[in-house]
């Protein structure tokens, strides 16, 4: 039995402690949040519990499906056929389908040929080798011709990724193509997951799992230092002084790693120094009526500054319609500091011009929620950019988001990450 000190409560790291007890583990997870589940938490949005972020399955997540089955609430998964759509100038368009393409009017039959072929081809990839040193940008055109970039993709990466909207990896993008294409009914119909009641079933579970076998979750209780000696972990300091630890599991945003794992070698910290992230402003409006009747819509409008919103009730149901308006750009960008009423009121006159039936009457509720690292920013060649998830501390291991490549961020990939991590410390 080792002693294992986990960093950060969110789906990674409570997925890692689950796995760690079962294996004898003694397990303490320090999070500096009031609540636990990072990303996958909930909070009270005027009597309804629901996901601070929002979060889908699909088919493919197998992780998810092992780790609930595991946590007895394999049956609280439930399949919804889901629709998308573009927002392009003002109307609406059905998309993500063969015949919502056929009938697309703002593209010719050789741009829809190209498109839906490279749609088609990317489910069928087993990997993304030889298009991993390109670029989003010039792949797209390459299989899709410069005019379909410009209208299906070119605002929507310059509207999430800014300055870096030119250098996002080809691979990452093509990956959650085939993710979302492979979560499929038919070739027809998409079909999307939740969890019943939301993710915090899962996130419940897994801290009822720690719980029971004996772990500690220290909330409200940052790490300040990751305390080595003689080149292997020794513990960490906290407010509370320090406590002895065999091995260091780190979820926590790869920014902060520098500063509390301070014995890391310059090469390790300058491969952190050199990720880029970019924060969100995530809004979710509460509402009497409908925006639309898709789940995820793209958004192309020069009069709209956002890349797309999200209409969580068209998935879960959840009573009153749920809309998630997420704003991704850098921390650096001034809308990232407008207090929330500005901003608020910015996205609400956005959903009212999508909807004009849309009035003040119908928005019953709305927060902001931000993140100063939502979104690490992947380039091409990204997976050789990355450090070693286990460091040059012995008995240190640092994960987050950003090892999820060529995977976007998800739940499924966080458990996985989070018992590989254990299954390390084991071999």
């Amino acid at each position: 039995m080792s002693k294992i000190a986990i960093l950060g409560a969110g789906a990674m790291g409570l997925a890692a402690a689950h796995h760690a007890l079962k294996l004898g583990h003694d397990v303490t997870i320090f999070e500096a949040d009031k609540v636990p589940g990072g990303m996958a938490a909930h909070f009270n949005f005027g009597g309804l519990s629901i996901e601070r972020y929002y979060h889908f399955v699909c088919k493919t997540d197998k992780a998810t499906f092992e780790l609930m089955e595991e946590l007895s609430i394999g049956d609280k998964m439930r399949w919804v056929d889901t629709d998308m759509a573009y927002y392009i100038n003002g109307k609406t368009y059905p998309w993500g389908d063969p015949i919502s393409l056929l009938k697309f009017p703002l593209m010719s039959l050789v741009q829809k040929f190209r498109y839906g072929a490279s749609a088609f081809w990317q489910t069928k990839r087993k990997n993304f080798n030889s298009i991993e040193h390109l670029n989003a940008k010039d792949w797209i055109i390459r299989d899709c011709g410069e005019k379909t970039f410009d209208l299906l993709w070119r605002r929507l990466f310059d509207l999430k990724f800014y300055e870096y909207a030119d250098n996002i990896s080809a691979s990452w993008i093509a990956t959650r193509m085939r993710r979302i294409g492979r979560s499929r009914r038919s070739i027809f119909q998409e079909q999307l997951g939740y969890i019943d009641g939301g993710t915090e079933i899962l996130v419940n579970a897994l801290i009822k799992s720690i719980n029971d076998k004996g772990g500690k979750i220290n909330l409200r209780t940052a790490v300040q230092k990751i305390i080595s000696k003689d080149g292997k972990v020794a513990g960490v300091q906290t407010a509370n002084g320090l406590v002895e630890f065999d091995y260091v599991i780190s979820t926590v945003p790869t920014p902060f790693i520098s500063e509390i794992a301070s014995d890391l070698t310059t090469e390790e910290k300058n491969k952190y120094a050199a990720i880029n992230n970019i924060g969100v402003v995530c809004l979710v409006y509460k509402l009497k009526k409908s925006v639309s009747p898709y789940f995820w819509m793209n958004i192309n409008d020069e009069r709209i500054q956002l890349p797309g919103i999200i209409e969580f009730s068209n998935l879960r149901p959840t009573g009153d319609h749920i809309v998630y308006v997420p704003y991704y750009m850098p921390v650096t960008n001034e809308k990232f500091s407008w207090p929330d009423d500005k901003i608020l009121d910015e996205a609400w006159g956005y959903l009212k011009m999508i909807n004009l039936d849309l009035t003040d009457d119908d928005k019953i509720e709305a927060v902001a929620a931000r993140l100063k690292y939502a979104q690490p920013i992947c380039p091409p060649n990204f997976l050789d950019q990355l450090p070693e998830v286990q460091t040059s501390i012995e008995g240190l291991q640092v994960a987050d988001t950003c090892f999820y490549y060529p995977e976007d961020r998800g739940i499924s990939e966080s458990v996985h990450i989070g018992k590989t991590m254990i299954q390390n410390i084991s071999k």
